[in-house]
């Protein structure tokens, strides 16, 4: 069969060319580049987006994780729990502010951060939460939320691969204290290059988070924050940005049209399925993950096929070798479990129909 790509950027460019050519004509010519009148028009929009009534541009979703416990007071000394399955993009800020990560396993059914063991973890040190929304659906807020108030902690959402999701009507970004989103081009909401945003309802938060990105300058030229950094989004990935915004909630909707398919023709087979939203919890699919410990034979042989498929992630944050001591191997046993199993199958609203059944004929060829 002709062969089906993990993701394919140039169908999206393709299909809005007009729209994103004429947003990237306009910053060139006109002449300001830097947190101009286009960062501000897109901050305005995915402010109103996520139902939040701040948004501050960033350089990506790694400094927005950074700039977001700055701006909160972590610094060295205190502790921030998370979870380990989502890379190492959490344990590396955290450390970045002198922090130290603390980890909390995951729920076995969403992948997210399990909050029935989450108070446990919780000590005098902790300074904050950062759940994580990973593969699109959001962690379970109002457990969380709970908690967060019994102890007076202020939530940090990692929102890097939810924009769109909501959780009991409310948009990701828009419940903790600040959510953090990373425009890396094949999220949900990608720019064609880096970028970052922070959201969140706390006025003096934004404006610290203004400063904090531009050096700790205020006025400019002025420090007046030690920790600051050079983290701006542009102007021409927020004129792309605002030009794509639009379109979130139909990609949005044709994602989780794939994922259904899937489920369906998938239904059957030794292969656990990501469950479609269910209560209050909207998924919106930025991945679509299967879990099987074949998942080395079920990889390899759709590669054959010419189907691509990715692990997200293989290596827990805490079994890295460079965070040796964060946790003890063991310790978070549905995590590591997951890492051997769990593997991402094409997902993308450009995907066609004929496409999702030839992806889901390989799977069931595979694991035959």
């Amino acid at each position: 069969m002709a062969a089906i790509p993990f993701g394919d950027m140039k169908r999206q460019y393709a299909a809005l060319r007009p729209e994103l050519d004429a947003a990237a004509a306009r910053v060139l010519a006109s002449g300001w580049y830097i947190l101009g009148p286009e960062v501000r028009a897109f901050e305005e929009a995915f402010a109103a987006y996520c139902g939040a009534a701040y948004c501050v541009g960033v350089g990506n979703g790694t400094e927005a994780l950074y700039l977001a416990m700055v701006a909160l007071g972590v610094g060295p000394g205190d502790e921030v729990i998370t979870v380990a399955n989502a890379a190492v993009y959490e344990p590396l800020t955290i450390l970045q502010t002198g922090a130290r990560p603390v980890f909390v396993d995951v729920d076995a059914r969403t992948h997210t951060l399990d909050p029935a063991l989450l108070e446990a973890a919780i000590t005098p040190r902790t300074r904050a939460l950062m759940p994580v929304h990973l593969y699109g659906r959001m962690a379970d807020m109002a457990a969380i939320i709970a908690i967060a108030e019994r102890h007076q902690l202020p939530i940090i959402e990692d929102c890097a691969q939810a924009h769109g999701a909501a959780f009991g009507g409310q948009r990701a970004g828009s419940i903790g204290a600040c959510g953090c989103f990373s425009f890396y081009p094949s999220k949900n909401l990608g720019a064609l290059g880096d970028g970052g945003a922070v959201v969140t309802n706390d006025p003096e938060l934004a404006e610290r988070l203004r400063t904090l990105r531009e050096y700790g300058w205020s006025p400019r030229y002025y420090l007046v924050a030690p920790n600051g950094i050079n983290s701006r989004l542009d102007e021409l990935q927020a004129a792309l940005l605002h030009a794509k915004l639009p379109h979130l909630d139909g990609w949005n909707a044709r994602r989780r049209a794939i994922a259904r398919r899937y489920n369906e023709l998938l239904a059957g087979l030794p292969l656990a399925l990501p469950e479609l939203p269910i209560d209050d919890a909207e998924h919106i699919f930025h991945l679509y993950v299967v879990a099987t410990p074949r998942r080395e034979q079920l990889q390899a042989s759709l590669q054959e096929r010419g189907v691509g498929a990715v692990v997200h992630y293989p290596l827990p944050a805490h079994l890295q070798p460079i965070y040796q001591g964060l946790a003890a191997p063991g310790s978070l046993p549905v995590t590591e479990r997951l890492a051997h199993e769990v593997l991402s199958l094409p997902i993308y609203p450009e995907l066609t129909d004929d496409e999702v059944d030839a992806v889901a004929a390989a799977v069931r060829e595979a694991l035959a």
